[in-house]
């Protein structure tokens, strides 16, 4: 199945690009990666949603991929919530939000705190509002570690590898390429706005959480969290803690999988969300 590249409009007027799989009169549900992922990380997971009769669309968050960087630096959480909130709205229906990490906080705001009430269920994939700050400061360390970029393909499917030990190295570079921008100097970059990690959030620790707790309240929909059995990012106390504030929701550990759940193990991720997105059409 090939996707119809789609375009959305944030309330500051960014270009927000997306994949758009499947019948256009379905159930919809938004795919939303990870910081420093692109909407293609979601493709497999598109084609099998598809496949199941909903309308999977897989968009590329401000500053990421093919959508708009913002000149006036609006990188802070509340800006990508209000990205989710603006695609959610653009249905006719209220659709699924399956969100991964970064995306996955926003889809909780979107919904408990920017257009509450949005949407009609949630999928969290390997993220809470408490997370592991070892591990938070591990994936920060990875994205940040090479800013003049790599001089190949190659070069950056080393960093991967070594970031990702647990996960076979590619032999085909195709997907990374998807992930790396060439400049014109011709080395490869991550293909994401270098000041959204720059950008200065102000906000301690403890208004995060209790900001993210506030919103998680206020999820009366169906909720599916869905957490990577090796992921030093989402512990399993973190998630606990979740399900402690959100008791109606659902919850899958994939033991294979780390952070970078449906990357890491695709099948297994397909097999834990399917289900509960057959319940909602």
């Amino acid at each position: 199945m090939t996707p119809e590249r789609v375009e959305f409009t944030a309330d500051d007027g960014l270009r927000l690009v997306a994949d758009d799989y499947g019948n256009r009169a379905a159930l919809p549900v938004i795919l939303l990666h990870g910081g420093g992922q692109t909407r293609h990380s979601w493709h497999e997971t598109a084609l099998a949603l598809a496949a199941a009769g909903v309308r999977a669309v897989s968009v590329d968050l401000r500053g990421h991929g093919e959508s708009g960087w913002s000149d006036s630096d609006h990188y802070d959480l509340t800006w990508f919530a209000r990205d989710a909130a603006a695609v959610a709205r653009s249905f006719e229906r209220r659709p699924v939000l399956v969100g991964a990490s970064m995306g996955g906080l926003s889809g909780i705001l979107a919904h408990g705190e920017i257009a509450y009430p949005l949407l009609a269920a949630l999928v969290l994939v390997d993220v809470a509002p408490r997370m592991e700050r070892v591990g938070v400061a591990r994936v920060i360390a990875f994205m940040t570690a090479n800013p003049d970029g790599f001089e190949s393909l190659e070069q950056a499917a080393d960093a991967v590898a070594q970031y990702l030990p647990h996960r076979p190295r590619p032999k085909n570079l195709g997907g990374l390429a998807k992930n790396l921008r060439r400049g014109e100097d011709g080395r490869y970059r991550w293909h994401w706005d270098p000041r959204w990690m720059t950008h200065d959030h102000k906000t301690t620790p403890e208004q995060f959480l209790s900001r993210m707790h506030a919103a998680a309240q206020k999820l009366d929909i169906p909720t599916l969290l869905i957490r990577g059995g090796l992921s030093d990012v989402l512990s399993e106390s973190g998630a606990r803690e979740f399900l402690e504030l959100v008791p109606h929701a659902e919850y899958v550990d994939v033991m294979d999988a780390a952070h970078m759940v449906a990357s890491d193990s695709n099948e297994r991720f397909s097999a834990a969300i399917l289900p509960f997105i057959r319940r909602l059409i």
